[in-house]
C-alpha cells in the first residue's frame, strides 16, 4: 500500500528538519526519512565533536603555557583521551537525540528509518514501505573520500569518522590531507601528545588559500613541532611493523615516513550512490553531485538537492542556508538564489581562519583596480593581552565602488571577528560605513576599522 504526503524529506542532517518544522507549520504532511543518525555531519562526526576536542585541545595547549601567564601548576600536564572523546560524544549524543525526539514529536510529521530509494520521481521505497509526494526533497550529506591510492587497501586508516572513536594517544599519527579537516585532526592530536607529520600532495597547505595565508598557518604548525611534507607526488601506503609506512616521493626530505597510523584527509563524496536516482530521472554530476539550479531544483521538477549533496557548499551554515532558500521560494513568495549567497567559512586550527568572499589571487584575476589593507596580529592589543598573537588580519576591496571584496582573518577570535565583514558585504555598502563605527574595545574586531583606514591601491 502506497502512503502519500505533501512533501517527502530524505535526510535528517542540517536542511531537512528545519525544513520539516517550516512545511509542518505550513499544514503540510511531511514525511522524513532517516537510514542512520539524525543530525548528519556536523552532529555527529563533524562540527560538534570535533570543535569539542578542539576546545580539549586549545585547554592542553594553555595548561602547558600557564607559566608564562604567572600561573604555576603542581602536577605534569596530561592527557585522558577516554575523558576526552567522551565529551565530545556527550555532545553529540545530546545534540543528536535533542533533535530526534523533536522530529518523532512534530505534529504533521512521520518519521521513517531505513534507507529511501527512488522508484520514479515522486515515489521513494524505504524497505517494505512505498511512499508518494509531489515535492521531494534529498539532504542525504557526504562522506570522507577514500581516494584509490596505492596500497590503500592493505593498511587500516583513519577517516574523520573513525578518528572521533580514537580513545588514545597515537604515538605518531601521519594525516594525508593538507587541508581543512586534515590540518585540524593534526593539531589537536599533536596538543593530545601525538608525533604528527601532515603530508599534502600540493605545494602548500590549504591550496585554495593565499599564499600569505598557507605560509602563515605551516608557521604556526611547524611551531608546535607538526612535521610538513609537501610536493608529495606519489603518495602510497604499505604495512610496516611500526603501523604504516607512507611513501610521499618528496624533493626534499626522506622518501618515505613511518607513522603508528595513518589519516585520510582529502575530501569529501557525496552520499549519492545508493538513492536510485537514475531512476528518478535526477541529473548528476561526474563526482555525483546532484545538479541543482540557482533554486536548489533538479533536473526533475518538484524535487529538490539541499546541503553538501549538491555540491553547492561543504558547510553545516550553507546547508542551512539551503533551507532558507528553498522555504522562503515555496512558503514565502520569495526569489531567493544560491547566486546571491556571500561564501564565508572557517578553518579551526588555533589561532582560527575567518575567510569570506574572494581571495586575493581572485580578486587580481578579476581584473579590478584593488584596495587592500593589512594588519599583523602583534599589533591588536587584544591578541597582545592574551598572548596569541600568530596571524594577521587583511581586507581587499573594489577601489571604485569601495565594496569589500573578500577578507582574511587569521589569528585569536578570527572566527567570530569575520562576521563584521560579512554583514557588511551582505548590506552591499562600501566599506567606509564599517570604517565608521565604534567598536567596542578591547577586541580583535576593533581593528578592522583601522585596517580599512588604511587600505592601499594594489600595483
Amino acid at each position: 500500500m502506497t502512503q502519500s504526503f505533501d512533501a517527502i524529506v530524505i535526510g535528517a542532517g542540517q536542511a531537512g528538519p528545519s525544513l520539516a518544522g517550516r512545511l509542518t507549520q505550513a499544514g503540510r504532511k511531511v514525511a522524513m526519512i532517516e537510514r542512520k543518525l539524525f543530525g548528519g555531519t556536523c552532529v555527529n562526526t563533524g562540527c560538534m565533536p570535533t570543535k569539542t576536542m578542539v576546545a580539549s585541545a586549545y585547554a592542553a595547549r594553555l595548561a602547558r603555557r600557564a607559566d608564562e601567564y604567572g600561573v604555576v601548576t603542581n602536577a605534569p600536564i596530561g592527557i585522558d583521551m577516554k575523558r576526552v572523546r567522551a565529551r565530545a560524544a556527550k555532545v553529540t549524543l545530546d545534540a543528536r537525540t535533542g533533535l530526534e525526539n523533536w522530529l518523532k514529536s512534530m505534529a504533521g510529521c512521520t518519521v521513517i528509518e531505513g534507507q529511501a530509494q527512488f522508484e520514479s520521481s515522486n515515489t521513494i521505497r524505504v524497505g517494505e514501505q512505498v511512499l508518494t509526494a509531489p515535492t521531494i526533497f534529498i539532504n542525504v550529506g557526504g562522506r570522507a573520500n577514500v581516494p584509490n591510492m596505492p596500497g590503500v587497501n592493505t593498511v587500516p586508516f583513519l577517516t574523520n569518522t573513525t578518528m572521533l572513536q580514537v580513545d588514545f594517544v597515537p604515538k605518531h599519527l601521519v594525516v594525508v590531507g593538507g587541508s581543512y579537516i586534515g590540518l585540524e585532526f593534526a593539531q589537536m592530536f599533536r596538543r593530545f601528545g601525538a608525533k604528527v607529520t601532515i603530508v599534502e600532495q600540493s605545494p602548500r597547505l590549504i591550496g585554495r588559500e593565499d599564499e600569505d595565508v598557507s605560509l602563515a598557518i605551516a608557521e604556526i604548525l611547524k611551531n608546535e613541532d607538526i612535521a610538513l611534507r609537501t610536493h608529495a607526488e606519489c603518495i602510497s601506503l604499505a604495512p610496516h611493523a611500526e603501523g604504516v609506512e607512507v611513501h610521499v616521493s618528496c624533493t626534499q626530505g626522506a622518501p618515505t615516513v613511518v607513522g603508528s597510523h595513518v589519516l585520510l584527509a582529502v575530501g569529501r563524496v557525496p552520499n549519492t550512490n545508493d538513492l536510485g536516482l537514475d531512476r528518478a530521472g535526477i541529473d548528476v554530476d561526474a563526482r555525483g553531485y546532484i545538479k541543482v539550479d540557482d533554486h536548489l531544483q533538479t533536473s526533475v521538477p518538484g524535487v529538490y538537492a539541499l546541503g553538501d549533496c549538491n555540491g553547492r557548499g561543504a558547510f553545516t551554515h550553507t546547508a542551512y542556508n539551503d533551507f532558507e532558500i528553498v522555504a522562503a521560494n515555496l512558503l514565502d513568495g520569495e526569489d531567493r538564489r544560491v547566486s546571491q549567497r556571500i561564501s564565508a567559512y572557517a578553518l579551526y586550527i588555533d589561532p582560527p581562519l575567518g575567510r569570506v568572499g574572494m581571495t586575493e589571487a581572485q580578486a587580481r584575476a578579476s581584473g579590478r583596480k584593488l584596495l587592500i589593507g593589512t594588519r599583523p596580529m602583534t599589533k591588536v592589543g587584544r591578541a597582545i593581552e592574551k598572548g596569541e598573537t600568530q596571524g594577521f588580519m587583511k581586507v581587499i576591496a573594489d577601489a571604485r565602488s569601495k565594496r569589500i571584496l573578500g577578507a582574511s582573518i587569521l589569528g585569536v577570535g578570527g572566527d567570530e571577528a569575520i562576521h563584521g565583514v560579512i554583514d557588511i558585504m551582505n548590506a552591499d555598502v562600501p566599506y567606509m560605513k564599517l570604517q565608521q563605527a565604534v567598536p567596542i574595545h578591547p577586541t580583535v574586531s576593533e581593528l578592522i576599522p583601522t585596517v580599512l583606514g588604511d587600505m592601499q591601491p594594489v600595483t
